[in-house]
């Protein structure tokens, strides 16, 4: 319940349209009073004491609120779709935002098809529970306080009959609720593992036809979805119970106010237009008992939702600014690590008192075999993670006192696994400088040997690279991604085996936009390609979470260590 008051302040900004929604409701449950009581009056017009006049002004008086009820039924239609729509636009907003500063271990620990089962299907539920029961809500208040005056006032012995039931119908409803909360957190749950095994099958469908795995993972996505439509029809049990069981009592109730009045019409206690206005009312009053058990049960349900949601806007992000963080200076380049240990886990330690230091301009390769810590030690001086212990400095600053956002503006960075979205080529290298203009997006790839095959496709820098670059090679992509890195003049360069996927002749053309790029510029670049090492000013080889060796290409190799046997490896085409 606690999180469901948390959604008032999505609810705040449009207050105002949901007030007028709700007196606009209200006026509605008056009108359908309104109604019963005039049928009332015409029912006495023709059978207690016949009066034509007054049959004719009740039709009339008839007709005019079934109009004003229907033009306030448009309106409070808009209203409330208009107000709901917006709140969960500006949830799903809030939500994405909050993705926005969560640190990269968080998506580490997460599979994407949850976060966006949560980011659609969870907010959706949240709509309902924001918008259309607190309004229905006012509107069946309403109902039952005039239908409960307005029978008192007819007959109370029979209203009485009607209140009685009332601690029953409660019962009945919490005893249901708590199962439909569950249920509806079971549901909300395997929607988002189907939704993950989609997003699955979808982005890995080349490897999945490649092992003629399509029947398995048909048989995963068939398994999540008995499970999903399993729970649902549990729920679907309950509720077939729930409502109907309310239905029954309340109708029982009606059942006995029939047999009561109509030998109090008999004995003259009444009239039939008494009877008859009652019935009617007693009628308009199953309405909200049947409503207050469906919110009751909306409630349950979107408590399931709203704790799924709210789990991730209370999620902290590992890897924060500090209060008294300051703006990063211009980088100059001088990288220091000080004894900086790191784990991913308790248990486990990826790397063990790390010691190096780079001057600016060098280019400082990171050599090892798979597993070493090379990518985890890049990811540290990028800050998307920070030491359990020791510190980075750069220029003599130390990383985590600075805003994240001034040091990832000076850090440029070419990943092995090139990540382009799935817009146009332009908009791609755009991504470095959000401001540029096309002459400079063209110059950026001209520098990184980029342009003649941008300009051979028929809608050249328009065209459509496709999701994560799909209709481009991966040289292409590659050369893509380092002309956003050019576009962005870092000052502090992160190649993360940037030409491991290349053939010999896209390397020699990137290379070469790399050696421009580099120049001048601190390069850290985690390489296994000869060129790339022999290049480098120094050579830091790692081994199990240590850097085990340090000094230039000619220096390692006259040493014959781990270096020189990786070395020999490489020159004989195999990997380590």
């Amino acid at each position: 319940m606690k999180n469901l008051a948390r959604l008032t302040a999505f609810i705040r900004p449009y207050l105002q349209r949901m007030l007028l929604a709700a007196a606009i409701l209200v006026c509605v449950a008056l009108t359908n009073l309104a109604l019963m009581w005039i049928v009332r009056t015409v029912v006495n017009a023709f059978l207690h004491e016949p009066n034509t006049a007054s049959l004719d002004s009740s039709i009339l008086f008839l007709i005019g609120l079934f109009i004003v009820q229907g033009l306030l039924t448009m309106g409070h239609s808009y209203l409330i779709a208009y107000v709901g729509q917006r709140v969960v636009a500006d949830f799903r907003l809030k939500l994405f935002n909050h993705l926005g500063i969560l640190s990269v271990s968080f998506f580490a620990k997460r599979r994407t098809g949850e976060l966006i089962s949560r980011l659609t299907s969870d907010v959706s539920v949240i709509q309902t529970i924001a918008t259309d029961v607190p309004i229905n809500l006012a509107k069946q208040v309403v109902t039952l306080i005039g239908g409960v005056a307005i029978l008192f006032y007819l007959n109370w012995r029979m209203c009485l009959l009607i209140v009685a039931i009332l601690p029953l119908i409660a019962g009945i409803g919490m005893f249901f609720g708590r199962k439909l909360k569950k249920l509806s957190t079971r549901i909300q749950d395997r929607t988002a593992h189907t939704t993950t095994v989609l997003e699955e099958f979808v982005s890995g469908i080349r490897i999945i036809k490649s092992f003629v795995a399509e029947s398995y993972e048909a048989a995963r996505y068939r398994d999540q979805l008995e499970e999903t439509v399993g729970a649902a029809l549990a729920r679907a049990r309950i509720l077939s119970v729930f409502i109907p069981l309310i239905t029954i009592v309340t109708f029982g109730a009606a059942a006995g106010i029939l047999w009561y009045g109509g030998h109090q019409v008999i004995a003259g206690a009444i009239t039939p237009g008494d009877l008859i206005a009652f019935i009617l009312y007693a009628g308009i009053l199953i309405g909200p008992f049947g409503a207050f058990a469906r919110l009751f049960s909306q409630v349950k349900e979107a408590q399931g939702a709203t704790q799924r949601v709210f789990e991730i806007l209370d999620t902290k992000p590992e890897v924060a600014d500090a209060p008294e963080a300051s703006e990063m200076p211009r980088i100059d380049g001088r990288v220091v690590f000080n004894r900086v240990s790191f784990n991913y886990t308790p248990e486990i330690r990826v790397l063990h008192e790390i010691s190096l230091s780079v001057r600016p301009g060098e280019v400082a390769a990171l050599v090892g075999p798979s597993g070493a810590g090379k990518s985890t030690l890049i990811q540290l001086l990028h800050r998307f993670y920070d030491p359990t212990a020791g510190r980075i400095e750069i220029d003599g600053v130390d990383i985590k006192t600075v805003l994240r956002a001034g040091l990832y503006r000076q850090i440029g960075l070419v990943p092995q696994e090139t990540i382009l979205f799935g817009g146009s080529i332009h908009e791609n290298i755009r991504y470095g400088k959000l401001t540029a203009t096309k002459d400079e997006i063209i110059e950026a790839a001209k520098s990184a040997n980029a342009h003649d095959f941008i300009t051979a496709f028929p809608k050249g820098y328009d065209t459509i690279v496709g999701e994560k670059g799909i209709n481009l090679s991966g040289g292409q992509r590659q050369r893509i991604a380092i002309a956003r890195a050019i576009l962005k003049n870092p000052r502090l360069l992160i190649l993360d085996e940037a030409t491991s996927s290349l053939d010999n002749e896209s390397e020699a053309a990137i290379q070469e936009a790399l050696d421009r790029l580099m120049e001048g510029r601190t390069t850290f670049v985690v390489a296994h390609r000869l060129t790339t090492i022999q290049k480098a000013d120094r050579i830091f080889v790692m081994d199990k979470g240590r850097i085990v060796e340090e000094g230039t290409h000619a220096e390692l190799l006259e040493r014959r260590g781990l270096y020189h046997h990786l070395y020999t490896l490489k020159l004989a085409g195999i990997e380590e």
